[in-house]
């Protein structure tokens, strides 16, 4: 599988800002054979979340980052997480 150069990087972008968080793990799930998720819903800055995708057989590493907002449903407290941005960047052995 050839790697992604940056115009068609920047193109997943674009069509990734425009999903959902489903529907965008969805895609990057299954759009490499090789891929693989580095980690899930990591909190590595104050009202961040992120999960990150390597897509190695494209040599693409991609970020979701999601805010956490709660809220009170009939005295239970409910989770909702809005995607707020993607970071699609080159892996190291991507120089294209």
């Amino acid at each position: 599988m050839a790697y992604l150069n940056a115009q068609e990087r920047d193109a997943l972008h674009q069509e990734l800002r425009t999903m959902k968080f489903g529907k965008a793990k969805w895609k990057l799930l299954h759009m490499d054979p090789k891929g693989r998720l580095a980690y899930y819903r990591n909190n590595q800055a104050t009202g961040k979340w992120m999960t990150r995708f390597e897509l190695v057989g494209l040599g693409t590493r991609v970020t979701l980052v999601e805010t956490l907002n709660t809220r009170d449903k009939n005295g239970k407290h409910m989770a909702e997480y809005e995607l707020i941005d993607v970071v699609v960047e080159p892996t190291p052995e991507n120089r294209t």
